[in-house]
């Protein structure tokens, strides 16, 4: 979709098209705006593409106009500007102003038109992030406890709106938090964890020895995805990323024979502890019991195509705490 904006230099008025942050001309009215014959102008274009010194692919495009049964090519500003180089300087540099005055124009309304975008796009992901707790609540009947720790997490994460909106604005000064690492979860580590859950909830009649039975290696490979790097850096730069991932890998990959909720929520706040980002800092917890039951399970009901939501959502429950 493109806009119309108007160039006029004495008796010369063109409509010119705007779109993908340029202006777009075509032949006859780069022929108007430099007063030069349309063979002079098709001259300057062919050898302007000829020599490379402008790219085609990005510069050329072919639109629909009225009163036209076939696509119209249109020019670049790029083109335009290059054209009037080898023409008449004076007016070159009379389009070249109106067209930087034009850019300037839509690149500030554009920028305030994307800031009400991103709004837009911030509500419809709560919206969708309610509607997944509603599924929830519907189809598992869940009890009391469990629903007042979604309503906690709806409140966390509304609340993270504003975060967000603050960082925009600049009126926060960072809201990832990229601190030191101090425990890093290896597999052996983890294995010893989860035997300890599993003794600790068979003495007390709550699991079978199917808990936390591997299947084929997959857990190993669960934790070495949260800690994937490209170049030497993280491709999760964050603790909160790396625990929220850990959280949804097991959970969702269902890498044990039994107890794979249990085991999710057990090692994400085993690595919230030692990490030192599993209290806020008035000493309560950041993720309580019921909030923790209750994210575990929405994880577990989610579709695959939510996973960004739900890490979101796991995330800024971790951010909040530290405001």
């Amino acid at each position: 979709m493109s806009d119309i904006v108007i160039y006029e230099d004495g008796n010369v008025e063109i409509n010119v098209e705007f779109k993908n942050d340029t202006v777009w001309l075509r032949q006859n009215q780069i022929s108007e705006i430099f007063e030069k014959d349309r063979t002079v102008i098709t001259r300057h274009i062919n050898n302007i593409l000829r020599d490379k010194e402008v790219d085609e692919k990005s510069n050329v495009q072919k639109m629909h106009i009225a009163n036209s049964d076939k696509p119209v090519k249109f020019y670049s500003l790029d083109i335009v500007l290059a054209v009037g180089y080898r023409t008449n300087s004076a007016k070159a540099i009379k389009f070249r102003q109106w067209a930087t005055k034009i850019l300037k124009d839509y690149l500030i309304k554009g920028y305030a038109l994307n800031q009400k975008k991103l709004q837009k796009q911030k509500l419809e992901e709560l919206d969708k992030t309610i509607q997944l707790i509603r599924q929830g609540l519907q189809n598992n009947a869940l009890s009391a406890d469990e629903a007042k720790g979604f309503v906690e997490i709806v409140g966390s994460y509304a609340k993270s709106w504003a975060l967000l909106q603050g960082y925009d604005d600049q009126s926060l000064q960072e809201v990832l938090h990229r601190r030191e690492e101090k425990f890093v979860l290896d597999y052996d580590e983890a294995k010893a964890a989860i035997a300890e859950l599993k003794k600790a909830l068979i003495a007390k009649g709550e699991a079978t020895e199917l808990f936390g039975q591997e299947k084929a290696g997959e857990f190993k490979g669960n934790l070495l995805n949260i800690y994937q790097s490209f170049g030497g850096v993280d491709l999760l730069p964050s603790l909160e990323a790396k625990a929220a991932n850990l959280l949804y890998y097991i959970i969702k990959g269902h890498p044990f024979n039994d107890g794979n909720k249990r085991i999710g929520a057990y090692l994400f706040v085993l690595f919230l502890h030692k990490n030192g980002i599993l209290h806020k800092a008035n000493g309560e917890p950041k993720v309580n019991d019921n909030a923790l039951a209750s994210i575990a399970l929405l994880v577990a009901q989610s579709d695959p195509s939510q996973k960004e939501i739900i890490i979101r959502l796991v995330m800024n429950m971790l951010y909040e705490g530290d405001v």
